[in-house]
């Protein structure tokens, strides 16, 4: 069932020209991208049941790649890259938000942006925003995988990258598949370690921010930097 066989009253494109795009709920903003559902399974069904796949906007946010959405039924080839292209310019304004202007201007947006590329994946990862003079986002990189340890993080790989950077400034960054954002001993002493090695290179650590599926944690903000 398409859009158009919809009643007039709950199209999702004429309830949004009419009364803007807040008044939509997830669904029906994402049924107006897939515009067409299945034989007896409406479009505004099949878009709640990708939510429902993805653990909600937040989940299909963090999609980032075709094979994140493969297997859904009447979600084929086309309707997969433009989703995927939707959630990519979202990324790309968050990042572009951050290289305009101060990330504690708006470290909500930091966090929601380290989630959108961390938060989804199975296995952890560590990653660094470098950071300018006026602490403008210059870019982000994910650096090592696997269980954070000393042994496994490498405080001179860090330093190399934040000097090719030029970077002034750096916010270390890792995520926790199990869910839980509480830092551990391990991240307290890496942080410590790493925030060592930067200081021999005049670059200073703002932060360290463990994100998971729908949470994240600053350790400045914790007093544990």
């Amino acid at each position: 069932m398409s859009l158009k066989d919809l009643p007039s009253d709950s199209l999702p494109r004429e309830k949004l020209l009419t009364r803007g795009p807040a008044a939509l709920s997830d669904a029906e903003l994402l049924a107006i991208l897939l515009r067409t559902g299945l034989a007896g399974r409406s479009v505004l069904h099949m878009a709640q049941d990708l939510l429902d796949s993805q653990g909600g906007l937040a989940g299909l946010l963090m999609a980032n790649s075709d094979r994140a959405l493969s297997g859904i039924k009447g979600l084929g080839p086309a309707k997969r890259s433009e989703i995927l292209a939707v959630m990519e310019l979202a990324r790309r304004a968050t990042a572009q938000q951050l290289r305009q202007s101060e990330v504690f201007d708006s470290p909500q947006a930091v966090q929601r942006y380290l989630q959108m590329h961390l938060a989804h994946l199975r296995h952890e990862v560590f990653a660094v925003l470098f950071l300018d003079s006026q602490h403008r986002l210059i870019a982000l990189e994910e650096l090592f995988r696997g269980t954070l340890t000393q042994t496994s993080v490498y405080p001179r790989e860090v330093v190399l990258r934040a000097l090719h950077h030029h970077a002034a400034a750096l916010i270390l960054a890792h995520n926790h598949p199990s869910g839980s954002v509480e830092p551990s001993q391990a991240d307290q002493h890496l942080t410590s370690t790493l925030k060592t090695a930067l200081a021999l290179v005049d670059v200073r650590v703002l932060d360290h921010i463990i994100v998971a599926q729908g949470a994240s944690l600053s350790m400045a903000e914790r007093g544990l930097l």
